[in-house]
């Protein structure tokens, strides 16, 4: 009734239009999700399913997560399952790893990674070790997350990304989530796996809203861990990143599209084991890379991509040397002007990219 009552006030042509107009609308409507409320639900769902799951760290409980990631969990689930601990990360995190040597899948968050530094002794030489030093006999089911590098006006302590710390030992695997398709998935992947996996969130990205499909939303729904994705197709040159900075790559691979450059992005979400074969495929194809990455340049992420690639086949097929685009070799300052220029900007890629295409 209404739409026949609006063509009689516009007319048969002006309807057709508005109705045109408003199917587009509803064409381009999707499910919006944050990133907080992806590592929220798949958290909760994990809970639901396995009875052997639950969630400890400081204010995760009754404060619903220093950012509230855990919102909700504790109401629902009460204290055996969400569980405040004290401040002391040598502490819980020792227990957690007790508690998933005796069989449980405990989920150990960090309120930021930097703080994961007082409890590496338990993440490296019990989680890591463990499995290996007691011939299989001992699994570590352990998920430790958190958020990972710099966030903003934190300063130098509260501001280092440990990508390439944890990456580097064996007996971890290690996710870096971009968007909440990622965060789903891997952390629901995490918290199933038999081993112990760290989960490098961040936490700028926290209240960032992305298009989810419905797959993406369903309970069952996982990303395998070691599987990296191709976020856009490109012909010029490849673009790697992972978590934050994927964002920053499409970016610019869009400003790039304005002066005729197809960049390829892949988003590595999976940082140990990683997974180099699509990355050796684009480059053979684009014959250019470049890695983006918030971490400091020396032993980072993009220098063992760049290992990685010159140990290939793909090498061959280079024309210009690899590039990186890194956060700068400093510690993180406290000044908001030089914390910008302290981490990769849009900018930066762009300049990167047309160096390494030799284009003004």
């Amino acid at each position: 009734m209404a739409s026949k009552a609006m063509a009689r006030l516009l007319g048969k042509s002006s309807w057709g239009i508005v109705q045109r107009n408003f199917s587009t609308t509803v064409s381009r409507a999707a499910t919006q999700m944050t990133v907080r409320d992806a590592l929220n639900s798949a958290m909760d769902e994990e809970i639901a399913r396995d009875d052997k799951v639950f969630l400890m760290g400081e204010e995760v409980a009754l404060y619903d997560g220093a950012y509230k990631v855990s919102r909700g969990l504790h109401a629902k689930y009460g204290d055996k399952r969400i569980i405040d601990t004290p401040i002391t990360e040598m502490g819980f995190a020792g227990l957690a790893v007790g508690a998933a040597m005796a069989g449980l899948k405990p989920i150990c968050e960090f309120m930021t990674f930097n703080f994961s530094m007082q409890a590496i002794d338990q993440v490296i030489n019990s989680a890591a070790k463990t499995f290996y030093m007691s011939a299989g006999t001992v699994p570590v089911p352990i998920t430790f997350r958190g958020p990972n590098g710099a966030a903003a006006g934190v300063a130098a302590q509260h501001s280092q990304c440990f990508a390439s710390w944890y990456s580097h030992c064996p007996g971890l695997k290690v996710v870096s989530p971009f968007s909440p398709e990622d965060c789903r998935g891997l952390l629901k992947s995490a918290i199933r796996d038999p081993n112990p996996v760290v989960c490098l969130e961040n936490e700028i990205m926290y209240g960032s809203s992305f298009e989810i499909s419905d797959e993406a939303l369903s309970p069952d729904f996982l990303i395998p861990i070691g599987k990296s994705k191709i976020e856009r197709e490109g012909k010029h040159i490849t673009l790697v990143s992972h978590s934050r900075y994927v964002g920053h790559c499409l970016e610019a691979a869009n400003e790039l599209a304005g002066i005729g450059i197809e960049a390829e992005v892949i988003n590595l979400r999976t940082l140990r084991p990683m997974d180099d074969a699509p990355i050796i495929q684009s480059v053979i194809k684009t014959n250019h890379l470049v890695t983006v990455e918030g971490g400091w340049p020396q032993c980072g992420i993009g220098a063992e991509v760049c290992a990685r690639i010159i140990e290939s086949p793909a090498f061959n097929y280079l024309d210009a040397p690899v590039m990186r685009v890194t956060g700068a070799d400093v510690p993180t300052p406290y000044a908001k002007t030089l914390e910008d220029h302290s981490f990769p900007q849009v900018f930066n890629i762009v300049n990167t990219v047309k160096q390494s295409l030799n284009v003004s």
